[in-house]
Order: structure tokens, then sequence, then C-alpha cells
């Protein structure tokens, strides 16, 4: 299908009307060396390609994990395969989710089905710096779901105002309807006199219980910097509007709403959550707190990106610090005392806006494959102490940290979806927790601690079930490729030998941290730029490695650079599998002008002869006749070009 989408833009760059293409005649010879130019298109798909970090020495490359079975100290809460979520920027969901609740971007479900059928179900927060100015109208000024006032930026990262129409909640649960999407939308709170409510009335009206959590207030603690509110706007002020909030919500349309909401939101930037918590916050609104959230980035881009005045980071010199245990750890250090908090009032805490860095990440850093191990590696930290769920944050063209990303609109009829390393994180997270709801996580301190090659074991009812291991080195001379020995139980801690005849391994492989797509996990990829349907491409491919168990060890090898998740039984293998794909019908078709199927090898040997029996042509009412479209079938219906295969594949698994 990649030659044909090639062939249209080869026939578009030509000009099809002209009846003539020229293929490698002189003077038109391809050109062999250019002048360097500076790229100066969008970020999402920026080529910057960044050094590796050195190969730390020494570096031990052999090395043993000691599992048992019962009683293992430090594990953490209970875990769900869906913890790593996505938080979508909400001016962006026309071109994520689909241009309206009937026309629904396939890649989008196809993705979201790919977790599904690891985790059993996928959260999406609909939100960030846009919901806090948008506005619920009946229609909007050009008859669209949802558009933006570009005239009326805020904040340093020019967030425009937006309005959109209730079609958009309607998108969203259509999409619940075919995969098992759990949404959390956020309540306006910028300008919180009087509140805005109607998106969580309508909100619950039309996502029922697809709707999990309405966020009042996005990164309040910055509210004073950015002018929104007086300077001294300080963490009671914050807790006191909550309280307006609540007191708003005691109608009947939001009976259901005062008991789903998550605060404080804070960006951890001018308050702690500390100062939160001492207000007595959690324990005065408990009935009322589904969630307790905070939002938070290892670094920022902004002074790049929106010339802000503040500290310019250059990405090869910020690129070494993502790439070891202690980029992950370093985040969450200052949260340690709030999940501890969380836990001991029986509430969950979420990582509710994250990603690589703040203002759309770094190119080179954020797009490559060692944001995935970066994410992986996080998003285990994460769940290890006790966080309940992290949200992974999606923007548009202009972000270099996208998981996924659609083509601008005027391509989407050549090109197809960019998926990124973060999605490849998702999916490795998701297999690595599995379907069961109730997995526990313990960093193992692997290696002796040392920092590049970090290691968890994820345990079911007490027992070791999967082994994550990472190897955050680039070395192509496979001399820091590492050995790990793991053991289950034996004499040594007092219990019977409990390692398997064999386990299995996935494998999530690229060349190097700097790769830029294109990486495989158990084979299987998304491709590169503009690439992606959303369905991973080519075979799977798990690796078996049988055990010693005289010695009561499986020795895995773990290349330079990867992550290698291991099975220790077929049961835990066979828990993230999920069920058989199912197939829905296209029954919409887009840019029905203007779009063929070429085979290449035809294309590569015609001089576009012929024209005066045309069939068809690029130019719209050069031709009387035409071949006539099928029609729509059903109410829901699909986007997808007229090129593209009549089916989609959306992977059911269940609706726990």
């Amino acid at each position: 299908m990649r030659a044909d989408l090639l062939a249209l833009g080869i026939l578009q760059a030509v000009g099809v009307a002209e009846a003539v293409t020229v293929y490698g005649q002189k003077p038109l010879v391809p050109t062999t060396t250019a002048a360097a130019a500076d790229y100066t298109g969008a970020a999402a798909y920026n080529p910057t390609t960044l050094i590796p970090p050195p190969i730390p020495s020494p570096l031990n490359t052999q090395f043993t994990l000691q599992l048992q079975n019962g009683g293992t100290p430090g594990l953490s809460i209970p875990q769900e395969g869906s913890f790593l979520g996505f938080s979508i920027e909400m001016s962006v969901a026309n071109q994520v989710l689909g241009k309206n609740s009937s026309h629904i971007q396939v890649p989008f479900l196809n993705l979201m089905a790919n977790l599904q059928q690891r985790a059993g179900r996928v959260f999406i927060r609909m939100g960030g710096n846009t919901q806090e100015t948008a506005v619920l109208v009946d229609r909007t000024p050009n008859g669209r779901m949802l558009e933006k006032n570009n005239t009326g930026l805020i904040n340093p990262t020019q967030t425009p105002p937006l309005v959109f129409t209730p079609d958009l909640l309607y998108l969203m649960r259509n999409i619940s309807s075919l995969v098992n999407v759990r949404w959390f939308l956020g309540i306006p709170f910028l300008l919180n006199t009087p509140s805005r409510l109607d998106i969580a009335e309508q909100g619950q009206a039309i996502l029922g219980d697809y709707l999990i959590g309405l966020q009042a207030g996005n990164e309040p603690d910055l509210y004073a910097r950015h002018g929104h509110r007086d300077p001294s706007y300080s963490p009671s002020d914050y807790v006191g509007e909550f309280g307006d909030l609540v007191i708003s919500m005691s109608n009947e349309a939001n009976a259901k709403n005062r008991n789903l909401l998550i605060g404080p939101n804070i960006a951890f930037a001018d308050w702690t959550a500390q100062q939160v918590w001492d207000t007595g916050f959690v324990d005065q609104f408990s009935a009322n707190l589904a969630y307790l959230a905070v939002e938070n980035y290892p670094s920022d881009n902004c002074a790049v990106q929106f010339n802000t005045g503040g500290t310019v980071h250059q990405p090869q010199d910020v690129f070494p610090s993502y790439l070891d245990h202690t980029a992950g750890k370093g985040i969450i250090e200052k949260f340690k005392t709030s999940t501890e908090f969380a836990t001991q009032k029986g509430k969950k805490l979420l990582m509710f806006e994250t990603n690589t860095a703040s203002c759309g990440g770094f190119p080179g850093v954020s797009d490559v494959f060692g944001a995935a191990l970066w994410g992986i590696d996080y998003s285990l930290q994460m769940a290890y102490s006790n966080f309940s769920g992290a949200l992974m944050h999606v923007g548009g063209q202009n972000v270099f940290y996208n998981p996924f990303t659609p083509p601008p609109t005027n391509q989407s009829s050549f090109h197809q979806w960019t998926v990124g390393p973060i999605y490849y994180s998702a999916l490795v997270v998701a297999e690595t927790l599995g379907a069961s709801n109730g997995t526990q996580v313990l960093d193992l301190n692997a290696n002796n601690g040392d920092i590049h090659t970090p290691a968890y074991a994820i345990y079911e009812n007490g027992d070791p079930v999967r082994v994550g291991i990472i190897n955050f080195i680039t070395d192509p001379s496979g001399a820091s490729d590492i050995s790990v020995s793991i053991a289950i139980g034996g004499s040594g801690i007092g219990q019977p030998n409990a390692t398997p005849a064999q386990v299995k391994v996935k494998y999530l492989l690229a060349s190097s941290v700097s790769q830029k797509g294109n990486y495989t996990w158990a084979g299987q990829t998304f491709g590169g730029i503009f690439d992606s349907d959303g369905r991973p491409i080519g075979s799977e491919n798990i690796t078996t490695v049988p055990c010693d168990q005289a010695l009561n060890i499986c020795v895995i090898k773990v290349p330079a650079p990867s992550y290698a998740l291991v099975f220790l039984s077929d049961e835990a293998l066979t828990e993230t599998s999920g069920a058989a794909p199912t197939t829905f019908p296209t029954t919409a078709q887009t840019k029905t002008r203007n779009t063929v199927t070429i085979d290449p090898s035809v294309l590569a040997t015609s001089n576009g002869g012929f024209d005066k029996k045309r069939l068809g042509s690029t130019s719209p009412g050069s031709v009387n006749a035409a071949l006539s479209l099928t029609p729509a079938s059903t109410s829901i219906t699909v986007s997808v070009l007229a090129l593209v295969s009549g089916i989609f594949t959306v992977r059911r698994m269940f609706w726990p």
C-alpha cells in the first residue's frame, strides 16, 4: 500500500493533467549531493539525530537476579495493565480522534485496540491548557465540532481559546463503543466564576460510565505566574475555589459528577503537593475526590518553542540525562511522600500529564528509541512508587514527543500516521503489567544498582510472573550486551528451586538510542514517519530460552540497547495475548477526487499516454463520467482513504 501511496504522490507532484511523466531523463537526473539546509518543517517529523552517550566504563555485563516465591518485601500496591494512558490536548481532538462523531480516525482505533488487547482498557484524558477556557456551544461559527480562536492566545505556550459542540462528546462515546476507552474530562477553571459545568453535565449524559473523572483546575500553581490570579494566590485559595465548585454541582444533573472530581493537578512549579495536603484538602473533600493528581515534566523546551526568555536547553546536552535509571527516579523522588499520603488516605494518585519535556519536548531526544526506554523505566518506576497511573501528553504537529501523530490534513491522502517511541512504551508497559489488574512491581536494584541496566520483577499473588530488563547503552559491537541470570527460589534463600525449564522473552529493539522509528517489539513494528495505520507490521517473534534447572538459573541476553520482557510461565505470556482481532467495515470515503491506485511497475514504464480515453482525471469537471462510490451503510462511519482497504482491525478483549 505504501508503494501505491508513493505513486499517488508522484502523480500529484508532476501534474497528471500534462499527460507526460518523465523518469530520470537528463537533465532531470536525481541529485546525488546537495547543500545542507536547516529543517523548517513540523516538529513532529524533525530529522535531528544526536550522538548517543559514551559506553560506561567499567561495565559489569553479567549479573544475577534472585527472586523468591511469597513473602517478598517492598512490593508496590496492586497495579493495572492500563497504567500508562494518554493525555490528549483538547485543541487537537479533531485531528487525533476524528473529524466528528460520524468519522472516526481508523489508526487511532487500531492503536487503542492494541493496548486494549493487552490491558483490557485504555485511560485517556481530554484536556490540557486548552480545556481551561473551552466553551461548550450548540454550534460553532463554521459548523465544525471544534474551533480555535487563534487571536486570543494565552499562557507562554500560546494556548488558543476553544469552542466545541456536544459532538466531541458523542465522538468520544462512539470510540468507547468500539474500543474500551475510559475518559477523563476537565471543568474549565481559569475563569472560575461562574463555573462552566456544561461539559460535566453533558459529559455524564453522553459518556455515562465511560466518564471516570473530572479535573478541577489544570496546573493551578501556575495561575498567578501566568496572570490568571492575584500574585498572592495560594493552595488555600485553590481549595476554596474547589469548594465553590462542589457547591455549584449540587443540582441533580451533577449528582454523580460531584464524586468524580480530580485535584489538585499542580505542576510542582510554584507549590509543592505537601502544601496542598497541609490545607486539609483531601479530608475535606474525600467524598468528592475520585483521584488525586499531579502533573510534571523532567525538563522544558519553552525558551526555544515559545521565546519565553527562560533557560535554553541544548538537546545534545540533555540527551544523556534520559538514558539511565536516575531519570525516572529523579522525577518521582519529590512525590514519594505524596504516594504514601494517598495510600494512607485510600486514594489513587495519578501523574495526570507528563512526557519527556514540557513545551513539546526536544528534537533528537523525545522522538528516538531512547525515549521509549525512558518511558518504560519511568512508568515502571511510578508503578513501583505507588502511583496508580500516568498519562503521556499528546499535542499537534508542533511537538516532538507525540506517542502518535496523524499526518497534516493536506497530506492525509498519501501519508499515514507516525507512531512515536512513547507509544511503544505504552504497549510494552501494558504487557509488562498484564491484564489481571492485580500485579505488583519491584525495582530489583539490579547489577548492584548500575544505572544503565535496571530491572523490575512483576508479581501476582505474591509470586514472580515476569521480569523486565533495560539496557540503556548503545554499542553496536555487542560488547555491552548483558547476560542476566534469573533464579527463582533456591537453597540460598531457604526455598525450593522454582526456576522453570524454559522461559519466553520479548524484545524491544533498535540499533541505537538515537534511532528514529522502525523499532521492533517482538519482531513487529509501526514503521517510520507516515508509515502506520495503527496495526503492527510483521510476524510476532517470541524467543524461547532454555533454563538450567540443576543450577536453578535462566540466562537472558539483553542487547545494547533494548528492553527484554521475560515471561516466567506460559500463563504469564497468554495473560497479555488477548483475543483474536475483530474487523469492522469501513463505510466512508474521503478524498474521492484526485485519488488513484497504480501498480508502481506500470507507472515507472508509462509515458502518460492514452489521454484521449480518459476514464478519470485529477481535475474535477474534466470528465463527464466517473466511477460511482459505495454509499455509507451504518450510523457510525470511519474516515479512510478510498485507496485503503475497506476494513480496519479493532481487537476486542473485555470490558472490565
